[in-house]
């Protein structure tokens, strides 16, 4: 048996009973793990309190089922490693008990490759049935690590790793001892389940070195192999089924994870199907392909999945190394897009959005959910988290979802939760259709949601409008009132949007994937189609930052603030900021109403509209001349992060000729150097681990490839410099023979 062999309903030593699933399919995870208060880092306790040591490598805790298989080997999983529908009768006893391992000719007996899922009675049968695939290979096995109970010595779970695993201690490098350790991670992780069981949550089957039947022969693993255990994992002549049981529903598409629609008759009582994720055929297969492929080009891609104690896929989360580093500059506002939860999409995609230093929409993470509950919302959020290094950001933005809200306090209880005023006012109106006068009541929401610049002006506005449209019972209003600050613009004058144009009037931030995906859009579309989007959007960024570099704008007025702010502000940005130069003009009367100290109060009229009969709005503004610091009550710097028409208009007043470069934000700067390299931590490097030395090495090159990409000079002086060091690197190694 070799070792990217696959184990068949034709080809095996051990029979399976299927069985239709388990009555805590809905538990989440072991009774005291359910707490999910704690820290982000509890996130990856599906396996129980282990050490910390025991959560390496989380992306590659899932989907390496049959990772050494051919790809023509992988079509129908299903088919390959287990008899879905349980066709006892077309297997005699025979089949059961010896398999010929060279067609006929030899009586050594097949284990089958680990898979996620498997059950055994006892520890000691998972450990000897994993110490008998691995002899029959040809390598051995060791204990990586295991862990107890809280206030018991009773084994929970334990890490069974290839014995070349690791490398040697500096200690031990300084033996003669002959090398044997390669760093391989074959392993599979265990855990003690409901009814004593010892389950397979974790399997990786790819090894980085050869195998050596004799090494292994002598190893200690296989020497304490009594012809005991041997026995017992062996099935006789008078036994018809093992015991190994891989809790599955009909109709599951890859090793229990997931579900079809093929099946909807089959009896399903033991399951519940809405706590799983809704996969077709070939969904999974799409995104273990994904995954797998983008781990090998992208060191720093990130994803995590969320099992359910019957092995069955409920939740995923992923993102790539380059929005896990832009989320360092353009992490403040975060906008949580749930398009196709909410219209019934096909995939249940979710993803969060931010906005870079054009004011472009960048993805900052996807995810695939099962349901919209609050402890699904929760492991999201939490996975996003970790990922992010524990930084939440200063505001998200959601559509209204209570349960959504209530995992948003649980999980990033600092940051201010708005719901989007566009999507608010718009679900307004299509409730309101009825309504006899219909575009007069349109115009006077919009007045009133977008046009009051205090609290009490809204409240007032509202309850005129409703009086008029004699509306005051709709509930659907009501609900809406009562949740008020979290979504009209009156109320959050002192929240931080970075430009999102949610809260701005006939405004809103498009689906990042919009025009990419539909309703009918299936998992493996999009996988196809994903990078493309990515690279699209990137490819604009990198075409704006050229623009924006060798931008030598037109100027509108005389003021020298807008000649300030060219130099500085991205081509886009900086156009937005020239309007409110350009208006200005518009403002006049301004009026000192309060003085405490060096902090005036001043206010200032504004025209409105382009008529000769213009409206007039007064504004407040305040500035401290002190700090030179100003602030206007329309909250323009907030909301879009430059200054107002009227702050500048103060500023003027006063004398002020540039604008103070604390209004400067450098997330719109064209000339502030962003590498997107994730920071994944400190400098302190443990010079015995091999992992850590690639995370720094990797990262401190990236950000030599950064600078080397901005220009040609930049480039000669990186590709000479990266010559150098491998010279030097390599007058080490050649010391050292």
């Amino acid at each position: 048996m070799t070792g990217d062999t696959t184990f068949s309903p034709t080809n095996r030593a051990l029979s399976f009973t299927i069985e239709e699933g388990s009555q805590n399919s809905e538990q989440l995870l072991e009774d005291e793990n359910n707490d999910l208060g704690n820290d982000c880092e509890q996130l990856f306790e599906i396996d129980g309190n282990e050490p910390e040591s025991e959560r390496d490598d989380t992306s590659d805790q899932f989907f390496e089922i049959d990772s050494n298989d051919n790809e023509n080997d992988r079509g129908d999983i299903n088919e390959q490693l287990f008899d879905i529908q349980g066709n006892d009768h077309e297997m005699s006893r025979n089949d059961d008990t010896v398999i010929d391992g060279q067609n006929g000719g030899s009586q050594e007996k097949v284990y089958p490759q680990p898979v996620v899922g498997l059950e055994f009675d006892s520890y000691d049968d998972a450990y000897n049935y994993y110490n008998c695939y691995a002899k029959e290979l040809g390598f051995a096995i060791r204990v990586k690590s295991s862990w107890t109970k809280r206030n018991s010595k009773e084994k929970r779970g334990a890490v069974l790793c290839c014995n070349c695993e690791g490398f040697k201690t500096i200690k031990e490098a300084n033996s003669r001892k002959k090398e044997t350790r390669t760093g391989c991670l074959a392993m599979i992780r265990l855990r003690l389940v409901e009814s004593n069981r010892w389950r397979v949550d974790e399997v990786k089957l790819e090894h980085n070195h050869l195998f050596d039947p004799e090494r292994a022969q002598n190893s200690k693993s296989h020497k304490k192999m009594d012809s005991g255990a041997k026995r017992k994992m062996e099935p006789t002549l008078d036994v018809e089924v093992r015991t190994i049981k891989l809790y599955r529903t009909p109709g599951a598409d890859i090793v229990g994870y997931g579900s079809s629609n093929s099946y909807e008759g089959e009896s399903n009582s033991y399951v519940d199907v809405s706590k799983r994720l809704k996969l077709k055929q070939g969904d999974a297969r799409a995104i273990y392909k994904y995954f797998s492929r983008v781990q090998l080009t992208d060191p720093n891609f990130f994803y995590v999945n969320d099992l359910s104690d019957e092995g069955h896929l409920r939740n995923v989360f992923w993102i790539d190394s380059r929005s896990r580093a832009a989320y360092s500059y353009f992490g403040d506002v975060v906008a949580f897009d749930t398009t196709c939860l909410s219209n019934n999409y096909e995939i249940p995609l979710v993803a969060f959005v931010g906005v870079n230093h054009h004011g472009q929409t960048i993805l900052l993470g996807c995810g695939l959910l099962a349901d919209e509950t609050v402890e699904t919302y929760i492991w999201l959020f939490r996975a996003w988290l970790t990922c992010m290094s524990g930084r939440p950001p200063q505001t998200i933005i959601t559509n209204q979802c209570k349960a959504m809200h209530s995992a948003i306090v649980e999980v990033f209880p600092r940051a201010h939760h708005r719901l989007c005023t566009s999507h608010v006012v718009q679900s307004i109106l299509e409730n309101m259709e009825a309504l006899q006068d219909y575009e007069a009541f349109q115009m006077i929401l919009s007045r009133t949601v977008y046009d009051s610049l205090k609290a009490d002006e809204f409240e007032s506005g509202w309850e005129d409008m409703i009086q008029r449209f004699g509306i005051r019972n709709h509930e659907f209003l009501q609900t809406l009132y009562e949740d008020r600050e979290r979504w009209g613009p009156a109320y959050s004058k002192d929240t931080c949007f970075a430009g999102m144009p949610d809260f701005q009037n006939g405004e809103s931030t498009r689906p990042y994937f919009d025009g990419h995906i539909h309703q009918r859009t299936s998992l493996e579309e999009f996988f196809e189609l994903y990078d493309f989007v990515l690279e699209n959007k990137r490819q604009e960024e990198a075409r704006n930052d050229l623009e924006s570099r060798d931008l030598n704008p037109i100027l509108r007025t005389r003021c020298y603030y807008e000649l300030q702010l060219s130099k500085f502000y991205t081509k886009d940005v900086f156009r937005k900021f020239q309007h409110e130069v350009a208006m200005m003009s518009s403002c006049f009367s301004i009026t000192q109403v309060h003085t405490n100290g060096p902090i005036v109060t001043y206010m200032i009229k504004e025209r409105e509209g382009e008529e000769i009969l213009r409206g007039v709005r007064n504004f407040e503004v305040m500035y401290d001349k002190a700090g030179a610091e100003v602030r206007c009550m329309c909250s323009c710097l907030n909301l879009n992060g430059y200054l107002c028409r009227h702050a500048l208009c103060i500023l003027n007043y006063n004398g002020v000729e540039e604008i103070p470069f604390q209004y400067i934000f450098s997330r719109w700067r064209k000339d502030f150097k962003r590498l997107y390299v994730p920071d994944l931590g400190c400098n302190n490097v443990d010079i015995t681990n091999p992992v850590q030395w690639f995370d720094h090495l990797y990262r401190r090159a990236m950000q030599v490839v950064q600078e080397g990409m901005i220009s040609q000079d930049h480039y000669m002086v990186s590709w000479q410099a990266f010559k150098e060091s491998l010279n030097k690197v390599r007058l080490v190694a050649d010391k050292q023979v």
